[in-house]
């Protein structure tokens, strides 16, 4: 093991997720193991600039590991954009004895953490904590679990209301550029049609397929649409339309889950998962490995190179894809 790694910073990046808290948790107390001192930062890389530090051990973090949300809290930051913010977050760095950085957040964080080592050839380690699971290199990231969960429970509760007044509910939640949310989320939820960034099927399909389920003797149907699906339309606008096209066979609601899929309590599976790579970043950083992503794959911690881990990600839903058309019927 190297032996240069005395002092370890944390902190926690863009939008949250649930589990940061376990995986702040989990770099603590490895580090705490290990003799290491571990320095809690404190929104983000603003509080990094701001030298917003403060010195954590094994008891700062009881009683977190249940909670939604991140106790570091989190935050945008212009500054940290340009070469002088980084440099006032690196010297805050350096002023504080502090040997390594670890970073909790998605690919905007991990694209800050290499940007600052970059520069200043400074150790950085990414723990990938956003519910959208779009970070390439691992299977989960945490708090997707989590969303999903969340979503599935929120659309069981809009399909009672759907069934009652044979409506038809178009349901938004989160996931710009990747589906994973929408897909698996609809497929539990029992969904007739779902909606993704990497798949446009095309509105005229959506009708289409409609028309059929209505014909099927179905009263009431559930679309599940990820934010970012590429059919050309908001939800609204989808809406309306699927409306106009379809007055005398559905009622149309639109539903937009927005933050909720964010907070709450994490699932144990993202208990479980950031506990893993918390103690996985800080035993990274003592084998002397650096400006890495720590993920999991096939149930197994990996390292893998930022440079990797911010490529962007390939989906391959054609299985899940296909369970969704069939199940639908």
């Amino acid at each position: 093991m190297s032996q240069n790694i005395e002092k370890i910073a944390v902190l926690t990046s863009g939008g949250d997720a649930p589990g940061m808290n376990a995986a702040i948790r989990a770099v603590v107390r490895a580090c705490s193991y290990h003799n290491i001192t571990c320095i809690g930062v404190y929104k983000g890389y603003e509080g990094l600039i701001h030298n917003n530090l403060e010195e954590l051990n094994a008891r700062s973090v009881r009683n977190v590991i249940n909670k939604g949300g991140t106790f570091l809290k989190s935050a945008r930051s212009k500054d940290f954009r340009t070469e002088e913010g980084r440099k006032k977050a690196y010297d805050n760095l350096i002023a504080n004895s502090i040997d390594a950085l670890i970073v909790i957040g998605g690919d905007g964080s991990f694209t800050g953490a290499l940007k600052l080592s970059q520069e200043f050839n400074f150790p950085v380690i990414g723990i990938p904590g956003t519910i959208d699971n779009d970070i390439n290199g691992t299977d989960f990231t945490i708090g997707y679990d989590t969303a999903l969960n969340t979503v599935v429970e929120a659309i069981d509760k809009i399909r009672d209301t759907a069934s009652s007044h044979n409506r038809l509910f178009l349901i938004e939640v989160m996931g710009r550029d990747a589906g994973d949310i929408a897909l698996n989320a609809g497929i539990g939820a029992g969904a007739e049609e779902i909606l993704i960034p990497e798949e446009n099927l095309g509105v005229d399909r959506l009708i289409e397929s409609l028309r059929k389920s209505k014909e099927s003797g179905k009263t009431s149907s559930i679309i599940v649409v990820a934010e970012g699906d590429t059919s050309g339309k908001n939800i609204f606008e989808l809406g309306e339309y699927v409306e106009e096209k379809l007055e005398d066979d559905y009622e149309v609601r639109v539903s937009v889950l927005g933050h909720i899929q964010r907070g709450g309590s994490p699932s144990c599976y993202d208990r479980v998962l950031a506990s893993k790579l918390g103690v996985g970043a800080v035993e990274a950083l003592l084998e002397g490995k650096r400006d890495v992503m720590i993920g999991i794959v096939h149930k197994q911690v990996t390292v893998v190179a930022l440079t990797e881990a911010l490529q962007k990600r390939v989906h391959k839903h054609d299985q899940l894809i296909k369970v969704a058309d069939i199940t639908s019927v």
